[in-house]
């Protein structure tokens, strides 16, 4: 079985809640050496992409009339995403400490992983 049919299966097996605790802990761990390395320019910005990619992915889900999240809730992932985003920006442009990304993605795994 090749390695990509392997990921798909996996990917398919996972529960969404899983996959999106997956999805956070991959893009915290690049944040975290971002930070750890002092990475800047184009290796900052590819990890500091993955992460708004991953919030924006979230906010149209919850944009969606079909997912099954409170409204209430996904109104407050939409607004933490809003934030992300800015905030992303300030890392880019005028060297933001990536603490709050990094402090924002783990809440959201403390939360993904409670049952």
């Amino acid at each position: 079985m090749s390695i990509k049919a392997y990921q798909r299966a996996a990917t398919q097996a996972e529960a969404p809640r899983d996959l999106e605790y997956r999805a956070f802990g991959q893009v915290t761990a690049g944040l975290v050496r971002a930070q750890e390395q002092g990475l800047t320019s184009g290796a900052l910005a590819e990890v500091i992409d993955a992460n708004r990619r991953l919030w924006n992915l979230l906010s149209a889900d919850c944009s969606s009339p079909q997912n099954g999240l409170p409204l209430a809730l996904r109104g407050q992932i939409i607004s933490l995403a809003l934030w992300v985003a800015r905030y992303s920006s300030e890392v880019l442009r005028n060297g933001a400490d990536l603490e709050p990304l990094i402090d924002i993605n783990r809440s959201m795994m403390e939360g993904l992983s409670a049952r």
